[in-house]
């Protein structure tokens, strides 16, 4: 189990704005996440509508963090580009379980259990520690 991709490349690059301190060119956070600019723009957008980042235009523009990297956690970046964390699809609250168990099953009980863990964790961990 693991992270996607989209997840892994938007924690690169919000790591990257943190530690450069200063407003960052696209080109710039590919070529030092290497992440290719397409997706490294797609995921920039994401990371503005979520209010972790700000986008700049023109000749001066680019990206920085639009809040102290100490306000930026792992799950806050996770679920911009996510949605929200869940271990199961089960917890899904528009998943509709096939033996008909939802909110009765004891793997989704412990799924929950184990969701909730990891959400602390990765909220627990900001961009200020990180870099």
């Amino acid at each position: 189990m693991h992270i996607t991709l989209e997840a892994d490349y938007a924690v690169r690059i919000v790591g990257c704005l943190a530690a450069s301190e200063r407003r960052i060119d696209a080109k710039a956070i590919s070529d030092e996440t290497a992440v290719t600019l397409r997706f490294a723009l797609k995921i920039l957008r994401k990371l503005a509508s979520s209010g972790i980042v700000r986008s700049f235009k023109g000749k001066n523009g680019g990206y920085e963090l639009a809040k102290p990297p100490s306000g930026i956690s792992l799950m806050d970046v996770i679920e911009a580009v996510e949605g929200k964390y869940r271990l199961s699809r089960c917890l899904d609250p528009d998943f509709e379980c096939s033996r008909g168990m939802s909110g009765r099953c004891r793997y989704q009980r412990v799924f929950d259990e184990i969701s909730v863990e990891v959400e602390k964790k990765l909220a627990a961990c900001t961009f200020d520690t990180l870099i």
